[in-house]
């Protein structure tokens, strides 16, 4: 198989790596707007680069692959769609309700395969914590509460072009939430605080936020996210239940420590960052993503799934706006 990848960036190096070792890939052909950049991983994997997406789709690949700017991923997901291409690409399809849905109108219309990247559906321990709430071990569910904290903010210039931290950070939360529960978010409250470094406040955004949901089936979620987490990166997920409870995301490099006397201390090597810690899950989710492509499984997270999770960071911006409860069907694409 001849694999296409679009933006050599962290993500996009990383993804190269992955399917130069995948014995189903072939080739490999890498393109950037930084045609350098794209030259130096080429040479480093053994691959080919392109000096343009034209050139990409021009090489014959059976399948793309993007990990460009988030401004570029709808053009390029329909672009793909008109040339007949399976995609998949990193989240999220467009910053804005309107841009996704038309993108899926592209590949709805073509009859062409999305796959967005949300990689903690394949991670082992949001995995267990499904099945376990599927098999009813945990009795009746009624609480949820999950965590994303980066250790450090992103580059200031990043900040406007995130879609905010709901959209660009929580939306990982909103997506694994339905995923592992089965259920669907009927409303939100949100709020969130853009005390700390002063560019948060410069691009409009905020640099912590809590976000309470209610399930159609009345279990109650939190969902808190922080871009100033010194101790490092932590992403959690806490379930309990009427019989019993479970958390994800808890081991010996979780970066938290206890105050109990018999509890646990800091732990030695702490999660730096989102690679260190998901790393086989990135590689299980491309490897599924070739399965795809050679129609040996079905798409595991298609853009539908993903628009799912923009809606809901959708009602969070519109309820930290507002400071009100914002119910699900308020906000359009559903």
């Amino acid at each position: 198989m001849r694999i296409g990848l679009i933006g050599t960036g962290r993500i996009g190096t990383f993804h190269s790596a992955a399917l130069g070792r995948h014995p189903e890939v072939t080739s490999l052909v890498v393109a950037d707007v930084d045609g350098t950049r794209a030259a130096d991983l080429a040479e480093r994997l053994g691959a080919e680069a392109a000096s343009s997406v034209e050139e990409v789709f021009a090489l014959g690949v059976d399948a793309l692959v993007i990990t460009a700017a988030t401004s570029a991923h709808a053009e390029l997901i329909g672009g793909a769609a008109r040339a007949g291409l399976p995609v998949f690409c990193e989240k999220p399809i467009a910053l804005d309700l309107p841009g996704t849905l038309a993108a899926l109108a592209e590949v709805e219309a073509a009859g062409t395969v999305l796959q967005l990247g949300f990689q903690r559906r394949f991670d082992a321990g949001y995995a267990a914590a499904r099945a376990a709430v599927r098999a009813g071990s945990l009795g009746r569910l009624h609480t949820v509460r999950a965590v994303t904290s980066d250790p450090a903010p992103p580059a200031a210039a990043y900040l406007p072009l995130s879609g905010g931290l709901y959209r660009d950070c929580l939306v990982h939360d909103f997506d694994i939430l339905r995923w592992v529960t089965g259920r669907e978010v009927t409303e939100v409250y949100a709020t969130g605080s853009d005390a700390g470094p002063a560019m948060f406040r410069a691009a409009g955004d905020v640099g912590t936020a809590a976000v309470l949901l209610t399930l159609d089936d009345g279990t109650l979620c939190t969902a808190t996210a922080t871009r100033c987490n010194g101790a490092g990166y932590d992403v959690r997920m806490e379930l309990a239940g009427e019989i019993d409870q479970l958390a994800v995301g808890l081991d010996d490099r979780t970066p938290l420590t206890s105050t109990e006397p018999m509890g646990p201390g800091a732990p030695d090597k702490p999660w730096p960052g989102f690679l260190e810690r998901f790393a086989p899950a990135y590689e299980a989710e491309l490897a599924a993503f070739v399965d795809v492509v050679r129609g040996e499984r079905a798409n595991p997270c298609d853009g539908r799934e993903a628009l799912h999770a923009l809606r809901i960071a959708e009602a969070c911006e519109q309820s930290r706006r507002e400071r009100r409860l914002v119910r699900m069907a308020e906000i359009p694409g559903a």
